[in-house]
Order: structure tokens, then sequence, then C-alpha cells
């Protein structure tokens, strides 16, 4: 069967975005993986599925899917494209929309000068809901207020012999930050894999390496979960804002340099929730043959325990 698709990018994260809502659709781990593929599929870091939703109050169900297939609780630039997506197919005409994720509500928000500001909701530092495995780690810098232990997410994790110090936090998804003097020299190919799968991340993390310009300015990379390094990952640029707001090297509103492009993340008021700007852009759109492309996949490219159709 034909499969509709739209290919979008956020700062050069790219999507293969697709519509639940006016088609039929069952995604799988070797479908998501194959439109995925650069090589034999579409191309992207990350597959979006547009889907009708049961929940009161909310427009759609967004579901997101890896690179390698898959299926992950958020992703800032994502949702961006996501509300442009649901504005350029005409499925919804508000500005503002309510969607559903494995991790909760967001709010994304079409501004006036066509770029798109999300609601990322509040940053998450305890260790068992990131989630992150501290057991017998002490946190670095943790003090004593009022007669509580109050930690600043530092902790020391050794990676192949190695003392890192990372911030750890969940924006939505766990996300592992360090602080370096110079991204570019950052060692996110070499470590980054390391740390996606370190034994204390029991879901895998997201690597973030963040370097500070000025107190409202940073560069970033990320080796992300299940995709690799990407030219931006918008929750990790949550993630890293956040974490330096935290150490007192931010301000709380701060522009982030990715690799892909720029975006803007607010971490203030009294809700405590981090807001995520940036550009949201369609790049073309089409249509693939699923049994073709399923069929014209490697046989190593198709994992044993996925359901043998795998068709939309």
């Amino acid at each position: 069967m034909k499969l509709r698709f739209t290919k979008m990018q956020g700062v050069g994260n790219d999507f293969v975005v697709v519509d639940g809502v006016r088609q039929d659709v069952v995604m799988t781990t070797t479908l998501a993986r194959a439109l995925a593929d650069r090589h034999f599929g579409v191309g992207c870091d990350q597959l979006l599925l547009v889907e009708p939703t049961a929940r009161a109050g909310v427009d759609f169900r967004y579901r997101i899917f890896n690179a390698d297939g898959g299926e992950v609780e958020q992703c800032g630039n994502g949702a961006r494209c996501f509300v442009r997506f649901v504005h350029d197919q005409g499925l919804s005409d508000r500005r503002e929309i309510r969607v559903e994720t494995r991790s909760g509500v967001i709010v994304p928000r079409l501004e006036a000068n066509g770029e798109v500001s999300v609601d990322m909701g509040a940053p998450v530092f305890e260790p068992a809901r990131v989630p992150f495995d501290a057991s017998g780690l002490v946190p670095i810098g943790a003090r004593e207020v009022d007669g509580y232990r109050v930690a600043p997410a530092v902790w020391p994790i050794d990676v192949d012999g190695v003392r890192v110090e990372a911030t750890v936090l969940s924006m939505g998804n766990p996300h592992a930050v360090q602080f370096v003097a110079d991204v570019a020299a950052a060692p996110v190919a070499a470590q980054g894999p390391r740390i996606e799968s370190h034994p204390r991340f029991p879901a895998r993390v997201n690597a973030g390496y963040a370097e500070v310009v000025d107190d409202v300015r940073i560069r970033l990379r990320v080796y992300e979960r299940g995709a690799g390094e990407t030219l931006a990952c918008g929750t990790g640029a949550c993630a890293a804002v956040v974490a330096g707001i935290r150490r007192g090297l931010l301000q709380d509103k701060v522009r982030v340099a990715t690799r892909g492009g720029e975006l803007t993340i607010a971490w203030a008021g009294t809700d405590n929730h981090v807001i995520l700007t940036g550009p949201a852009v369609r790049v073309f759109e089409g249509e693939v043959d699923v049994d073709a492309l399923l069929d014209s996949l490697p046989r190593e490219a198709v994992p044993e325990a996925d359901p043998p159709s795998g068709r939309a």
C-alpha cells in the first residue's frame, strides 16, 4: 500500500511526519526503521506519527520513533514540526494546540513570526523518575538547606574508567549533560554511545555536551538515544540550559547554537516550565510504497521480533 508523508526539519533535526488521522497507519519497529533509513528509505532522525486522541481536552496524539525504530517519550524539535504540520495540512486552525505524548500533554504554539514555541513542562531531577540508577553515588556539590540535602543533580559517572560529571535530568526523556571547554573538540562520537547505553540509565539516555559562551549563550552537541549525533536536539537544548541555570552558569533565557541552527530556551516563571522556541520547516511531501520499501530492506535490517507484516 501507499503511505503519504511529509519531510520536515527544525534547525537541521529532520523528521518524516505521517498523518495517521486521514490514513490508516500501523507503525512497527521495522517500518519506522525502514522509513528513517537514509539509504533504503526516506531518511530522518525521527519519525513522527499524528493520530487522533480519545483524551478529553486534547487535540491530537503524538508518537515518536527514533531512527532505530524504538518509540520514545518526547522530542522538542519534533513537537514544533508537529504543530506546523497540522496547520499546513488543515488538520487544525488553532495557533495553540494540546498534544498527547507518552510523557504527558504538551502545548505547542505557532507564533506570529512563523516560529513555534512549545511548553515542554517542568524538568525532573529525581533519579528514579529520569530514570537513573544513582545507587552508591554521592552527588557533587550537595549541601544542607533547613536540614534537607539539596543536590544540583551533578553526578560522577564512571564511563570506561573515566570519571564523567554530568547533570542528569528528564525533559520528558532522559538527559546527561556535561559542560565542556570546547564543544567542537568534545568526544561526542567516541564517548556519546557509551553514555547512551550506560547501565545506570535503564531506558538509555541522550548525552549532551555544552559549551558556555556567556551567561545567555551556549553551544551544544547531543548524541541522541537511538539516533546518534544529530544536527540539533530540542529536549537536549532544554536540558542543557536547565543544567546551566541550576549550576549558576546561565540566566533564565538562553540562545542555544546547535550544528543546525539556533534555538531559544527560557526557564522561568512560577510554574517551573521550560519554553522552547525555534523554526519548523516543511521540506517536501511524498508517497512511499510500503510493501516495496520493506521488501527492499537487507535481511539484517529486519528485526526477528517484529510482526511479520509491518504494513500500514
